[in-house]
């Protein structure tokens, strides 16, 4: 069964416009992924460990690596956040918060 994906608000959408052609193709390629594949490999999509429920959809190009922030919600809809260029070994607290927060908004707006 397909997964569906969808934007909580405009943070994925401003993130991705910015991007180059062929960053977004990648992107594009990885969320096809993420639809359609039962298993997804751990490269292109990963928990965010001590971050209840909270995603990360991996997607590298040349030596650029971007990340988008993602939840589930009931299964097989995936709600995309926030992304960003990594630029550090490690992910910036200030956009882990900032998923958190979207993700806690995004649950209190479907009660």
């Amino acid at each position: 069964m397909a997964r569906q994906i969808i934007f909580y608000g405009d943070y994925f959408i401003d993130f991705y416009k910015d991007l180059d052609d062929k960053v977004k193709d990648k992107v594009k390629y990885v969320l096809e992924l993420i639809k359609q594949v039962d298993r997804v490999p751990e490269k292109f999509l990963a928990p965010m460990t001590g971050y209840d429920g909270l995603f990360e959809v991996r997607v590298e190009y040349q030596s650029n690596i971007y990340r988008i922030f993602c939840c589930f919600d009931q299964g097989q809809l995936v709600v995309l956040f926030n992304g960003f260029q990594k630029k550090t070994q490690k992910t910036p607290k200030d956009e882990i918060d900032r998923a958190m927060k979207l993700k806690d908004k995004y649950f209190n707006s479907k009660k």
